[in-house]
């Protein structure tokens, strides 16, 4: 199985890369674990929303395959308690799903062509958080899952 992060723009932040870098060299190597920052648009600024997040799915989509699972991070997503969400990869990894795909996207959110290619729509919160916080949290939530998947101790219900 592989899992990748797919992001729009870069995480310039030092103390976030850092904590991420903490995380990330405790998740399990079978996973495959990859966070891949896509370039921002060039002149983002001089488009509208709804055309930058049709730019930003170009992007995406160039990383997707026809059979791999999407999953995006969205406000009006399905929240999960970390229980519920190691459960969720547990089910992945013994079904024939040889890629997923989380994605975080820019500024305002996802084009309809994204909602209509995702699996699944999850939400951190009902907070906003930044899109660089936002990574944080969700290798910090996979590197959780593994632990209960392992029956470690990390996670206290």
């Amino acid at each position: 199985m592989r899992i990748n992060l797919l992001c729009i723009g870069k995480t310039d932040d030092k103390e976030i890369n850092s904590l991420i870098s903490y995380y990330l060299t405790r998740l399990p190597k079978h996973w495959n674990f990859e966070i891949v920052e896509i370039p921002d648009i060039k002149n983002a600024k001089n488009l509208s929303p709804d055309l930058l997040k049709k730019e930003e799915a170009k992007l995406f989509q160039n990383y997707i395959d026809k059979n791999d699972w999407v999953a995006i991070l969205d406000e009006k997503g399905k929240q999960f308690t970390s229980r519920e969400f190691s459960e969720k990869i547990d089910n992945w990894m013994n079904s024939s799903v040889k890629k997923i795909h989380i994605l975080v996207g820019g500024a305002y959110g996802f084009s309809d062509e994204i909602y209509t290619r995702a699996n699944e729509k999850m939400s951190l919160s009902k907070m906003t958080f930044t899109h660089q916080m936002i990574r944080l949290f969700i290798v910090e939530q996979l590197y959780r899952a593994d632990q209960i998947l392992q029956g470690k101790p990390y996670h206290n219900d």
